[in-house]
C-alpha cells in the first residue's frame, strides 16, 4: 500500500544552534513518506550552512517576514495531502508522525490531531536564566503548530496564518479553525518536546497582549457576522 506524504514545513530564522537537532527529530520519524521544507526567514548567522549540510530537503531563502510568514510560503511550497509545522528550537518524539497518521486513518471525519507537549530547558541555559524562566514540569495538551498534523485540504479551507500577528498567529488560526466546524483529535501521548533557551524567553509582555486582543477581537467580529447571518435566513 502506498503511503500517503506529509510536508513538514520548519520556519527558521537565526537557528543555526538547534535546527540541527529539530531537521535529526524529522528524519527520525518511523513514517517514513515524507518531504522536508525548511523556510529561511533571513538568517544572519550560520544557518544556511548547517541546512545545505542535509541533502534530502528542500530549502527555500527568503527576507525576513516573521514565522507566520515563512510557514505561509512552506505550504505553498508543499507536494503532501498531510501538512505537519516544526519550529527549529523543537524536536518531535520519534513515533509522532505515525501515531498521527494512524488517527487520521481510522476515522475519515477528522481533520487533524494534535498530541501532549513536554517542556525542557536547553542544556547551555545558565542557572541564573532557569531561575527566571519557569516551566510547566506536567505534560500538557499541544495547541501549538508543531503538535500538529493536519490534511492540507482542512488547512486551506481555514486559510493562512497571518503575517501581521508578531505573536498569537496560532492562536489566531486555531480560533478560525473551530469557528469553521473543523474536527480535531487530542491524543494521550507526548509528540513535541518544547525547548526553552534564551532567544524564545524575550517576548515583550505588552507588546503580545496586543496581537492577543486582535486576534480575539477577531474571533468575536466572525461569531457576530456568523449570528447575524443565520438571523437574516431565518
Amino acid at each position: 500500500m502506498v503511503k500517503e506524504l506529509i510536508s513538514v514545513v520548519i520556519p527558521v530564522y537565526n537557528g543555526e544552534r538547534y535546527i540541527a537537532e529539530a531537521l535529526d527529530s524529522v528524519l527520525a520519524q518511523r513514517y517514513r513518506e515524507m518531504e522536508i521544507i525548511v523556510v529561511d526567514d533571513g538568517s544572519t548567522d550560520g544557518t544556511r550552512r548547517v541546512v545545505q549540510s542535509y541533502k534530502a530537503l528542500t530549502c527555500v531563502h527568503q527576507s525576513r517576514q516573521g514565522a507566520a510568514a515563512a510557514r505561509n510560503t512552506g505550504v505553498k511550497r508543499s507536494r503532501g495531502e498531510f501538512l505537519a509545522f516544526l519550529d527549529a528550537d523543537d524536536l518531535w518524539m520519534p513515533d509522532k508522525t505515525e501515531k498521527q497518521m494512524s488517527r487520521l486513518a481510522g476515522d475519515g471525519a477528522l481533520d487533524m490531531v494534535f498530541g501532549h507537549v513536554e517542556q525542557f530547558y536547553s542544556p547551555e541555559l545558565q542557572a541564573a536564566l532557569k531561575g527566571k524562566i519557569k516551566i510547566v514540569e506536567a505534560v500538557l495538551p499541544g495547541y501549538v503548530p508543531g503538535a500538529m498534523l493536519i490534511k492540507k485540504e482542512a488547512f486551506l479551507k481555514v486559510g493562512y496564518f497571518n503575517p501581521d500577528l508578531k505573536v498569537g498567529e496560532f492562536m489566531d488560526w486555531i480560533i478560525r479553525a473551530r469557528d469553521g466546524d473543523l474536527r480535531s483529535v487530542m491524543l494521550p501521548d507526548v509528540v513535541l518536546k518544547r525547548r526553552i533557551h534564551d532567544a524564545n524567553a524575550g517576548l515583550r509582555e505588552k507588546e503580545s497582549r496586543k496581537d492577543y486582543l486582535r486576534v480575539l477581537k477577531a474571533s468575536l467580529d466572525r461569531q457576530r457576522k456568523k449570528a447575524m447571518e443565520q438571523d437574516t435566513h431565518e
